[in-house]
């Protein structure tokens, strides 16, 4: 609450004083502390000021507010805060409360409105004021600031609010994240369109008499622009609501005031062109005053409004906070919508333009939804000339903004600006623009789609329409030319289905014509112009499959939808009349397309198998790019039978179009071998042979009549060419072996049928062994590839509750392991030799292709095998193999073996570090063997050869992938010093003492793994190595450098080796004895 004012003679030294409300703080109530300027007054004069204010206000009538009922309680609302926060339903009445409050007492009534701003602020402290007196306040003018009183700890903010002086004093920890504009929830939502109002309402209600008395306005101008002007958030977003609010009401005044005052006008000019007998001088004189009273009116209300914007709008519209800029644009935008006169041209536009470049999207949105509500008018854009020329650029770029609903609606201001502006875009700027059909975020699509239909589809299709023989589809058929042209050079073949969900909810008319697309399809016209090119017939039958896809499912397509929506009952009855369209029409025309499209499919494969064309090598590639356009064709035009309603096949003569459906499509399957025509031929007859319909035994007969006819053809290939067969045959054993798998592990099958499959299992494996050693490359690689699925499946199925899955476990034998490993270092790690010739560009080109499919291949095959050690399937000592090519294979395979490595480590880390130390003693023996006989002495082994070296480097390597973490890797690293140490000592036993070991240089090589030690560890690794080391006498000299290497990496210095040996005994136990004993 505010305190009442005193009159200046009234108070003592003209001293500010005031009442704080109940609500201020408990410490500021008791010490009474509501005197800036230093004097409080007595207990027994604070307490009369009270009795006053209290009186006054039980006589108002805005102490009477009504009742709200809350939580089961009657709640008395006693201010405007109450009553609005309580969400009264009447404004109207409440503002009418308040009026006749003013027009009893208007300081009374003034400061409760005062006190009504503050309050909706969120403001918990006190609110202090006293009269304006220009000579005895002049120096408060001068100093009337915002800051921190130290002797009390509130924070306060003292300033005009004309004829006021305010103090509004609050709590230093007063939350600016919590105060009602910003409050979550529905009933604080609710809050902020009651306080909206209250503003409206107010000024409505204001607006005859008590608008121009030059007290009300003047003081809540001034009021808001002083917090308008605070530190606090809370302040300046709620008072740069209200002024935003208080100014759109004006505005609304100032247009019904310009009517008003132009009917007067009128009427005074009426009144004044009477004859000179006719004219009353009185009713002239009236209507004279009156005007002034307008002119007078309309000035004062200009005033009003100009002070607000300079004092409150120019301030704020660059704040720091998004919501209060976002608050002052979208006010602009109405503002302009509302008065174009005054507010439509470039000195207010120019701050809309340029907060499209702010960096929060809040406010970018809302400068386009304020320049939508513009552009929107045909009559108000021939003002925007120099705004679009300035800002057009920016627009069109916003429509990439990272924020999808700020894309949005930039794609629908350009649609508005396309209609209402001539040439405002440029054909690169359309042509940007209609591109965004294809993006995946649906309403952006769907609102370029708008753009796309209206200005491409309709008008230039109706400039460019071509005459069709069959009038009534001309319109239609010129517009699927121009969407076929579209569609072709965007080059985007796959995403179909994107651009006709765009268009979904504009371009029905000419999407669900598929009467008009089959006619196109189908016409048989020797006008080569108007005829579809081959592209243009591929093109609309991916439309025509994309459009029926549409309308059956009813929803967007996969990557675009969402979440499902649910159907209403309209659209669901629109779809299912839609597929029964779809059906009753394609179940005449579709066998018509298909014999059209595979005929001529047909001709030109044999066209293009002919011996003939051997004369002309170009022609070959041409017709296959041709029969690889109608494959397609043929397989988009047979998904559409799955879209049928097929009980309508059993009803009426439409029953005989199955029979030529079949007939088409097991022609389709004589003629092709591409593997997605023959895939789609049987999902058709799997959906029309589904069980339940009429029509599933017919299907049922000609599909086993099919059969048996390719069964016939599969004989005689058999006895003619076996090698063509093979490969398809493997690939057919293994699938109907993985069917047989997944119904013994659903179902619980007889053990005899287990025991057959388990026979068959090991039968296929067997086979695929024989053909690891093919001379086909293609069928060795295809018997490995099945034989590691089989195996990797077999070994790998849940088999904890059922015997009869457990009896299926096959683990390959060793013999089995060994030729796999061959397998993989002859034909994954063995570069084949190649032919050194000149090349052409092309041919260059085409082997370099072959080179990457065939290590893409080698890949596969690696990774395969890899599974296989990584689940244990085969020994994990394998891998070694592997590993010796990590060097030389990196570029190629590197990342397979460090992965292989890396999971190996995870499952087993003693297993998987004897692994990586078997492969590199394996190195190390193969390179011993191929010393000279000269070299053979261990003295005489060069330790700087290229050989050695690579296998220290592959050493490091090994030793970089257990990372920075050395306590995770302990037990896997010391591992690792054991079975080197024990490797490069071995065979010192059987020799002389005073021979060297044979493989004491492999120390060398171990020192690499040195540096993961910890430094306790090295100690113990060291111990151990003592165990055979002879005495240090005779451990002396060159021939002994790879030991002293060694214990170099181990040790630092002889003193720490000194302290070593000294303490052997003493060490405490470690982890690791035991992999160390």
């Amino acid at each position: 609450m505010i305190a009442e004012p005193n009159s200046v003679a009234n108070l003592p030294n003209h001293k500010e004083n005031g009442i704080h409300d109940e609500i201020a703080p408990e410490s500021t109530a008791q010490d009474g502390g509501c005197l800036r300027n230093g004097n409080a007054r007595p207990l027994k004069g604070k307490r009369k000021i009270r009795e006053q204010c209290e009186n006054r206000r039980k006589n108002s009538s805005s102490s009477k507010r009504s009742n709200q009922l809350q939580n089961g309680e009657v709640v008395e609302a006693v201010t405007l805060f109450e009553v609005v926060i309580m969400g009264k339903s009447a404004m109207q009445s409440v503002v009418d409360d308040w009026v006749e409050a003013y027009k009893r007492d208007r300081d009374v009534a003034l400061l409760d409105l005062i006190n009504f701003f503050i309050q909706c602020s969120g403001c918990q402290g006190m609110v202090t004021a006293e009269m304006f007196q220009s000579v005895q306040n002049c120096e408060v003018m001068q100093k009337m600031t915002e800051t921190f009183d130290e002797e009390t700890g509130l924070q306060y903010k003292k300033f005009m609010a004309y004829p006021w002086i305010l103090t509004v004093t609050w709590p230093v920890d007063m939350d600016n994240e919590d105060y009602p504009l910003i409050k979550p929830g529905p009933y604080w939502k609710k809050f902020r369109a009651n306080f909206c109002e209250f503003i409206a309402v107010l000024v409505e209600q204001c607006q005859y008499i008590i608008l121009y008395d030059s007290y009300l306005m003047d003081t809540i101008i001034s009021l808001l622009t002083g917090l308008a002007d605070s530190m606090v958030r809370a302040f300046r977003h709620t008072s740069t609501l209200a002024a935003m609010k208080l100014l759109t009401a004006l505005v609304n005044l100032h247009l019904n005031l310009d009517i008003s005052k132009h009917n007067l006008e009128r009427l005074y000019e009426v009144e004044k062109n009477r004859a000179a007998g006719k004219r009353t001088n009185s009713r002239l004189d009236q209507l004279e005053k009156k005007k002034k009273e307008f002119e007078q009116k309309y000035l004062e209300m200009d005033n009003m409004m100009n002070a607000i914007f300079k004092g409150t709008f120019l301030q704020r519209y660059r704040d720091i906070i998004p919501e209060i800029r976002a608050i002052c644009i979208e006010e602009m935008g109405s503002w302009m919508k509302m008065y174009p006169d005054t507010f439509l041209n470039d000195s207010y536009l120019k701050y809309i333009g340029w907060m499209l470049y702010d960096k929060q999207p809040e406010v970018r949105l809302k400068c386009l939804q304020g320049l939508q509500g513009i552009y929107g008018q045909k009559d108000l854009v021939y003002k925007m000339d120099l705004f679009t020329s300035r800002f057009k650029d920016r627009i069109v770029s916003m429509s990439l903004d990272k924020e999808h609903e700020v894309a949005v609606q930039a794609m629908k201001l350009l649609m508005l600006m396309s209609q209402n502006c001539e040439d405002a875009l440029s054909s690169e700027d359309y042509e940007t623009l209609y591109q965004f059909v294809y993006t995946t975020h649906r309403p952006l699509a769907t609102a370029a789609g708008e753009l796309f239909y209206n200005r491409l589809l309709i008008q230039e299709s109706e400039m460019d329409s071509f005459a069709n023989r069959n009038g009534k589809w001309e319109p239609v058929a010129s517009q699927l030319r121009t969407l076929i042209i579209f569609f072709l050079e965007s080059e985007l073949h796959s995403h179909v289905t994107y651009l006709v969900d765009s268009l979904w909810d504009w371009a029905l008319s000419v999407l669900k014509d598929w009467e008009c697309m089959t006619a196109l399809l189908l016409e048989n016209t020797n006008d080569h112009d108007e005829a579809l090119s081959k592209a243009e017939e591929s093109a609309l039958i991916e439309i025509i499959l994309a459009t029926i896809r549409e309308a059956a499912e009813g929803h967007p397509p996969a990557g675009r939808a969402g979440t499902r929506k649910v159907l209403s009952a309209k659209e669901k009855k629109i779809q299912v009349e839609d597929c029964t369209k779809i059906t009753e029409h394609f179940i005449v025309v579709l066998p018509q397309l298909l014999a059209k499209v595979s005929s001529s499919c047909f001709c030109r494969r044999i066209l293009n198998n002919s011996v003939g064309f051997q004369k002309y090598p170009l022609m070959p590639s041409f017709f296959s790019f041709q029969y690889s356009t109608d494959a397609e064709k043929v397989t988009n035009l047979l998904q559409i039978p799955q879209y049928f309603d097929l009980e309508l096949y059993s009803t009426g003569p439409l029953d005989k179009h199955l029979d030529t459906l079949l007939k088409e499509v097991e022609a389709i399957v004589a003629k092709h071998s591409d593997t997605d025509v023959l895939e789609t031929c049987s999902r058709v007859y799997h959906v029309l042979g589904s069980e339940g319909l009429a029509i599933c035994n017919k299907v049922v007969a000609a599909k086993t009549e099919l059969v048996d006819e390719l069964v016939n053809k599969l004989n005689q290939l058999l006895v003619n060419s076996w090698n063509e067969v093979v490969l398809p045959a493997l690939q057919c054993a293994y699938f109907a072996l993985l069917w047989q798998l997944a119904s013994v592990v659903e179902d619980t099958p007889p053990k005899e049928n287990v025991s057959d499959l388990k026979t068959r299992l090991k039968h296929l494996c067997h086979i695929c062994t024989c053909y690891l050693s093919h001379d086909n490359r293609e069928l060795r690689e295809k018997g490995f590839a099945i034989l590691c699925d089989l195996l990797m499946i077999v070994s790998h199925q849940d088999s904890s509750d059922d015997e009869t899955v457990e009896s299926l476990d096959y683990l390959p034998s060793s013999s089995l392991q060994t030729k796999m490993i061959i397998f993989i270092q002859d034909h994954v790690f063995t570069d084949e030799e190649e032919e050194t010739k000149d090349l052409t560009e092309e041919e260059d080109r085409k082997k370099e292709s072959q080179k990457l499919d065939a290590l893409h291949l080698k890949r596969c095959l690696l990774a395969a095998y890899c599974k296989l050690i990584i689940y244990n399937v085969v020994e994990m000592t394998s891998a070694a193999e592997i590993y010796k090519h990590y060097m030389k294979t990196y570029n190629d395979f590197g990342d397979i073996i460090k992965e292989t490595l890396s999971r190996s480590r995870h499952n087993d880390k003693i297993r998987s570090a004897k692994t990586v130390i078997l492969c590199l003693q394996q190195l190390f023996q193969k390179y011993v063997e191929s010393q000279d006989d000269s070299a053979s002495s261990i003295t005489s082994m060069d330790v700087f050869s290229v050989s050695f070296v690579n296998i220290k480097e592959l050493a490091r390597r090994f030793s970089l992938t257990f990372g920075w973490d050395q306590v995770k890797s302990r037990e896997s690293v010391a591992m690792i010093h054991k079975e080197g140490i024990e490797f490069a000592f071995q065979g010192a036993a059987t020799t002389e003492e005073k021979s060297l070991p044979p493989n004491l240089n492999f120390l060398v090589i171990l020192s690499e793994f040195s540096n993961k030690l910890l430094k306790p560890d090295k100690r113990l690794v060291y111990s151990y190595l003592q165990r055979y080391i002879p005495e240090p006498a005779l451990c002396k000299g060159d021939s002994w450098y790879s030991l002293g290497w060694y214990r170099t990496s181990l040790l630092a210095n002889e003193e720490e080796e000194n302290s070593v040996v000294s303490s052997l005994n003493e060490w405490p136990p470690l982890n690791l004895t035991s992999t160390l004993a």
